[in-house]
């Protein structure tokens, strides 16, 4: 692929990204995760408008479906050590420069969210990283997975009356890894913790229960599904351990996943990560924030029937990135939280 890159902005710690639908274009947001502002592009990268100037902690950031501008949001995780008063908000546009922002759910340490849809009910999905601590790097008590029905109404929320959340599954140690992922038309879930890799499916009705699967039991920081050597069976691409320096890739081979592939370098504080077609071919781009702090993008080579690997950019260190095609090519924005950088990359074939 050839690399085109374009720096549209500096936010300092920048790190969560989302696309948003807004005033009959296509946009999307960029937020820091520490005390910094939250920024709205257009698709060229032109900055449009200031969202809010703090609080920050900003993890995730989801629109709210068929909205006009209105998206969910993490506010004050700052880090695993300083993430207690965590919680979602619902951010409503009302003029350029005015954005109102009220209190959905109050969730100490909530790190990734996401609204699923089946058969016409939104449900939201919470995970937090843990349920406490006492002191810096306690992992003594494990992160859950919440789940509730997300109303089409969110208009009678805020402080006082904040949306009811279940635990859905406890027992998350260091629950860090979030992706969706289209598994035959649903919407589902890949969660990623140091206990495992498990796939969340949203149940048929609001009075069923999720399905859970296990994909596999080693830890894992964050992982995605994708059919890199397109013979019909996705691949699972895992970062591993928490915040680690591993990349593998694993097949499923008799109903269970089996390692086939390690990058082989180290790649220190694995975190941004993409899967999906890019440039015409199942692609996933993983991005580290420490040592060369690469953007990596891998894919399957037919003819040599082998994963490769090509390094789209260095000395970045990404936290998130996302994807789009806008006016005929495939463009990628990466918040580079350590170098306090928004980066636009276009790619081609």
């Amino acid at each position: 692929m050839k690399v085109e890159k374009k720096v549209i902005g500096e936010l300092t710690k920048c790190y969560s990204i989302a696309p948003l639908h807004y005033a009959g274009k296509d946009h999307f947001l960029v937020a820091a995760e520490k005390v910094d502002r939250c920024l709205l592009f257009d698709l060229d990268g032109n900055e449009e408008d200031t969202v809010w100037s703090e609080p920050g902690g900003v993890m995730t950031m989801v629109q709210v479906p068929g909205s006009d501008g209105q998206f969910l949001a993490t506010h004050k995780f700052y880090s695993p050590n300083d993430s207690k008063e965590a919680k979602i908000v619902i951010v409503t546009p009302v003029e350029k420069g005015n954005w109102q922002i009220r209190t959905l759910a109050a969730l100490p340490h909530v790190h990734r969210f996401d609204i699923l849809e089946r058969n016409g009910v939104r449900y939201l999905i919470a995970c937090a990283l843990k349920s406490g601590h006492e002191y810096k790097d306690d992992w003594s008590m494990p992160g859950k997975v919440y789940a509730a029905v997300l109303p089409d109404d969110l208009s009678g929320f805020d402080e006082e009356h904040q949306l009811e959340l279940q635990v859905i599954k406890d027992n998350m140690l260091k629950n860090h890894g979030y992706y969706q992922v289209d598994e035959d038309g649903v919407e589902t879930a890949v969660i990623s913790a140091e206990n495992g890799v498990y796939q969340f499916i949203p149940p048929q009705n609001p009075e069923d229960n999720w399905e859970i699967k296990q994909f596999l039991d080693t830890p894992a920081s964050d992982a995605v599904l994708v059919d890199l050597d397109e013979d019909g069976e996705k691949e699972l691409a895992v970062l591993s351990p928490f915040h680690g320096d591993n990349i593998s890739i694993y097949k499923k081979q008799d109903g269970t996943y089996k390692k086939v592939y390690d990058y082989g370098k180290p790649a220190s504080f694995t975190h941004a990560l993409f899967g999906g077609m890019l440039c015409g071919r199942p692609t996933v781009v993983i991005g580290h924030r420490e040592g060369e702090r690469n953007l990596l993008a891998f894919t399957w080579n037919r003819e040599a029937q082998e994963y490769q690997v090509q390094v789209l950019d260095s000395g970045c260190g990404p936290a998130n990135i996302w994807k789009y095609n806008h006016n005929g090519n495939d463009v990628m924005i990466a918040t580079n939280r350590e170098i306090n950088e928004v980066a636009m990359y276009t790619l081609r074939p």
